[in-house]
């Protein structure tokens, strides 16, 4: 890439969550002919391995109120101006033509440092309510761009629905042929997220094992557990006959989604995206302990097409869950019919639609231009 080319930065925070997105975003603009760097801190850049290598990451100094004892959050003010510093310093020297922000503590000193600078600015939130960050630059950004919809934003600010951005690796499986369940080999896949896994580990094997022994011998698992959790969820697998691949984590999820008959998992924004691209049936089990209770946000889309169940916590049983299982396993038709469901609500242009709107505003289109109609 040159140095004339146009300059997009983003600022994310160190889950898949934000991550994933702009990952896409940064695929769909290099390829534009755009300059990509990512501003984010030491814990974010941690979850860039799938980044393309011609994006520049940028470690900046961030810090969260939510971690940490008395005298560490006492400091977060310091390490968070310390960031800006070095954002503003950064930006003056290689400015940017837009800066977009996907949530996440460690955007806040990159957006910041944007706000003061006055470039073009806008956020992406991926879920159905506003996280923490987002909330505090949706009133100082040109545009809202929603992954969800509808999403909950503050009064007086408009969104505009993109959908949530897939990487390459699931935009290349969109539309997937699915296979119905059948007498023959059917795939669950289950993935819990970085955060609350332990309860899919919990529930999910010996609901599994409580499946029929005419409709069990047919199925493989893929189960992604955590480190501390794998090895007795394999073990509750292999002495009860189930064939499985229990890893902390899969590097293949776009593959796995297009071989599964059914899918298991948190509601995660990334995932729901992922599940209406690729278009699978699923069960969905939101987090019970987000705050803004956003997972049950980001799920309403694929229940109210009767793609997804839903289950909260609270009727996570093994029970429910195995008779839900058998419910979608045991009916073909109804499987297909949530797999066309599933990519009804999809929106595979995302990426593209982001990066329109990046452009439009590195062009100096007015941002309630952009969102009329």
């Amino acid at each position: 890439m040159t140095g004339s080319a146009p300059l997009l930065v983003m600022a994310a925070g160190g889950t898949g969550g934000h991550m994933f997105p702009a990952q896409a975003l940064a695929e769909t603009m290099l390829a534009r002919g755009w300059r990509v760097k990512l501003a984010t801190d030491a814990r974010g850049a941690r979850y860039t391995a799938g980044f393309p290598p011609q994006v520049e990451i940028e470690v900046m100094s961030s810090a969260t109120f939510a971690r940490g004892g008395v005298v560490a959050k006492a400091g977060v003010p310091f390490r968070v101006a310390g960031g800006t510093l070095q954002a503003v310093a950064r930006m003056m020297r290689d400015r940017p033509a837009v800066v977009i922000g996907f949530g996440g503590y460690p955007a806040i000193p990159a957006m910041a440092a944007a706000t003061m600078l006055r470039l073009p600015r806008m956020i992406h939130e991926q879920n159905g309510v506003l996280g923490r960050v987002n909330q505090l630059f949706a009133k100082r950004v040109g545009l809202v761009a929603c992954g969800t919809w509808p999403t909950e934003l503050p009064e007086g600010v408009t969104g505009l629905h993109t959908g949530n951005p897939v990487r390459a690796a699931v935009r290349e499986r969109a539309g997937a042929g699915y296979i119905p369940p059948g007498d023959y080999p059917m795939s669950i896949l289950v993935i819990g997220g970085s955060q609350g896994a332990r309860i899919l580990s919990d529930i999910v094997p010996p609901a599994i094992a409580a499946l029929p022994l005419d409709m069990l011998r047919h199925i493989r698992v893929s189960h992604q557990a955590r480190a501390e959790d794998q090895e007795r969820v394999a073990t509750f697998y292999a002495e009860n006959g189930i064939d499985a691949d229990v890893e902390p984590f899969f590097d293949d999820v776009p593959n796995r989604l297009s071989e599964a008959q059914l899918v298991i998992s948190r509601a995660g924004a990334s995932t729901v995206a992922d599940l209406t691209v690729i278009g699978r049936p699923s069960i969905l089990v939101p987090l019970a302990a987000a705050i803004r209770d956003e997972q049950t946000a980001n799920a309403r889309g694929l229940v109210r097409a009767d793609a997804a169940v839903l289950m909260p916590e609270s009727q996570f049983t093994v029970q429910n869950l195995a008779e839900h299982v058998e419910g979608v396993l045991s009916n073909p038709p109804a499987a297909e019919q949530m797999a066309r469901a599933a990519l009804s609500v999809g929106r595979p242009d995302a990426a593209e639609d982001l990066a329109a709107l990046a452009e439009a505003l590195a062009n100096g289109i007015a941002p309630d231009e952009l969102t009329k109609g």
